[in-house]
């Protein structure tokens, strides 16, 4: 058996700017579309595509499977976390003694209302195990920044959250190799196409 590769992207820039999103479903900006572009075009040899439903990965998604005559499968559990009261705020937006705890403590402080991060973490993990399950050469995963690091933190082998210290920016590209068995997914590569 030949290796297999996941690259995981993260969506471009949205409209209306920076800030806590999770199941807020804002589309692209023109910007975070062109991002897009150049971070696909590092992947011309993906066999199938896997996308977050949300607006800002799966318009995308959908683009690119049709360009490229490819499948395309939604995954729910792709999606971001959801942060309750958060969600559609930016960052200066919210009680800064709120914010640090956060900051300090992303697993065990939850905000108000919002998707625990255990709870998100074995959703993410429970899609991750039926991507590196699944079959073909290269798939290309359409997500979030909060979905990439549960699962880079996962392939390295981190501290439930020690993921908020990798930085995911828009169009982030991260590839992953899936050696044959017994071999374990590493990390290849991980940074921002040209923006």
């Amino acid at each position: 058996m030949t290796d297999r590769f996941i690259t995981l992207v993260r969506h471009g820039e949205v409209q209306g700017g920076a800030r806590f999103r999770g199941g807020q479903d804002d589309p692209l900006s023109a910007a975070g579309w062109a991002q897009l572009r150049r971070a696909a075009a590092l992947a011309p040899d993906l066999t199938r595509i896997a996308s977050s439903p949300s607006r800002r990965c799966a318009e995308f998604a959908r683009t690119l499977a049709a360009e490229r005559e490819r499948p395309l499968a939604l995954v729910e559990a792709l999606a971001e976390r959801r942060f309750g009261d958060w969600e559609g705020l930016a960052a200066d937006q919210i009680p800064a003694a709120d914010l640090a705890r956060f900051w300090d403590d992303p697993v065990g402080y939850t905000p108000p209302g919002a998707e625990p991060f255990m709870d998100f973490r074995a959703r993410v993990l429970a899609a991750w195990q039926g991507l590196i399950e699944g079959d073909g050469p290269h798939t290309l995963v359409l997500t979030h920044g909060g979905v990439l690091r549960v699962i880079l933190a996962q392939v390295l082998g981190m501290a439930d959250g020690a993921g908020l210290l990798l930085e995911v920016p828009y169009a982030c590209v991260t590839r992953l190799r899936l050696p044959a068995p017994p071999g374990r997914p590493s990390l290849m590569a991980h940074g921002a196409a040209a923006n």
